[in-house]
């Protein structure tokens, strides 16, 4: 296959060049030829060229919650969107807590998966240093604790609850659970995560949840500043590298950014969200828009843009987290479910964000080589260069697009970027070379 006429990104900016691909990996960049009708050829005249995206926090509910989402459902919203690449987190069911349960849970979404996938793997409170290991060698391309989350002991699920006097709940994994496991996670080499949200903090409001400003109150940025500051004295001090999701808020990027300061290895990710909604947006959303973390202030809002823009912050991932219509619209606010999809709005927020702040390029790092280096997976992608993967979306930079709930691939079609619009269109996208269809998907191990 020859891709022929696009510009094609790089670094240094768009190239006109022909992106020749064999065998699923790009073999070449050679200067424009004029496009024919060979069959092989793809004609990209007009359209950029640019690596697919890499959506490293995703929920895609499979197995456990065909209800809410499966992986044909979340992989198809991804490809819709030109993301080609997920990596999946472990609060499936059961959670992903041994390496026979990934392997398990690979082999059932295998036949699902229109794109690449890594998993997550989950860290209990009664995790052991072995399950540690054996994670690491199947393939688990990070670790995830959720602080302030019970785990049912009898079916693995995370529950989003503190716990209680429930003998089938198994306390949250905890800070001091990352310590205690800190050698065997570092010596899998791939990150650490928490749900960064300190649950005594949280702990700290009990009050009826009826308004967003109640859930503003029940969950204050203080609690996010004060997870990130304790992953990231446990990186500095125990040699973790700390993948700080779904940043939300400024105190929570000045606390990762003094850790940082102080030595501490962290990444930083932050999602559309956060860099395009705020409060006010409730009174148009509703409980589509609740979330953890919240939706916060426009003061939060700007920090993140410029955190993001003058690369403090490094990534960019959607935590997509779809439920069904029912559990997110109950009453009251309280009862309602948190999460919203965004997979398929990735790569077109992040360009449309960026084109208001001048240069539209810019957003490609965020969501190609940044994400792939930080998960051990470049330069296979994240990248348009000889050798990598022919993971390639062609984009119009002269068609607008505007998000519908129709057009949605997920199955809660109702996300919080509804009704923004994008001055990008998605053209084509391909995997590997080909087309995405069902059970092209890979899974990947970090290198």
């Amino acid at each position: 296959m020859i891709i022929a006429g696009g510009k094609v990104y790089t670094p240094a900016g768009l190239s006109e060049v022909d992106v020749h691909v064999n065998e699923g990996r790009i073999q070449s960049l050679e200067p424009w030829a004029e496009p024919s009708a060979r069959p092989e050829l793809v004609d990209a005249r007009g359209l950029w060229v640019l690596p697919g995206a890499i959506d490293a926090h995703v929920h895609g509910r499979d197995p456990g919650f065909p209800e809410k989402e499966d992986f044909g459902s979340l992989t198809a919203a991804a490809v819709a969107g030109g993301v080609t690449t997920v990596l999946d987190m472990p609060n499936t069911l059961p959670g992903v807590a041994g390496a026979e349960i990934l392997e398990a849970k690979r082999r059932e979404i295998a036949p699902k998966a229109m794109a690449d996938h890594g998993l997550w793997a989950l860290l209990r409170s009664s995790s052991t240093a072995e399950q540690v290991r054996e994670l690491g060698e199947a393939g688990a391309i990070g670790f995830k604790a959720y602080l302030g989350y019970t785990v049912q002991r009898s079916t693995g699920q995370v529950l989003y609850t503190p716990g209680g006097m429930d003998p089938d709940l198994e306390p949250p994994a905890s800070y001091g659970t990352v310590a205690r496991l800190a050698q065997e996670l570092a010596e899998t080499g791939v990150p650490v995560a928490a749900h960064a949200e300190d649950p005594s903090v949280l702990l700290s409001s009990t009050g009826r949840i009826e308004t967003y400003a109640d859930l503003l109150a029940s969950r204050p940025a203080a609690g996010e500043a004060v997870a990130v500051a304790a992953m990231g004295a446990l990186a500095r001090s125990l040699g973790l590298r700390v993948h700080i999701v779904h940043l939300s808020s400024r105190m929570g990027l000045e606390a990762a950014l003094a850790e940082r300061a102080a030595g501490a290895p962290l990444t930083l990710e932050t999602c559309p969200q956060y860099l395009w909604l705020t409060e006010a947006d409730y009174a148009r959303l509703g409980p589509v828009m609740k979330m953890y973390p919240l939706i916060k202030t426009v003061e939060d809002r700007e920090a993140l843009r410029a955190a993001l823009l003058r690369g403090d912050i490094d990534s960019v991932g959607t935590d997509h987290a779809p439920h069904t219509d029912e559990e997110k619209l109950r009453h009251p606010l309280g009862e309602a479910h948190a999460g919203s999809p965004g997979v398929q709005t990735l790569l077109l927020s992040c360009l449309e964000l960026a084109r208001q702040a001048g240069d539209p390029l810019a957003a490609v790092p965020w969501v190609a080589e940044h994400p792939a280096r930080i998960f051990g997976l470049y330069p296979r992608k994240g990248t348009i260069q000889p050798g990598s993967d022919a993971d390639l979306v062609l984009v119009d930079p002269n068609q607008r697009t505007v998000v519908k709930a129709e057009s949605m691939a997920s199955r809660q079609r109702n996300g919080v970027l509804e009704g923004q619009e994008f001055a990008f269109a998605i053209r084509a996208v391909y995997l590997r070379g080909e087309p995405p269809a069902p059970g092209r998907g890979q899974f990947l191990r970090p290198a």
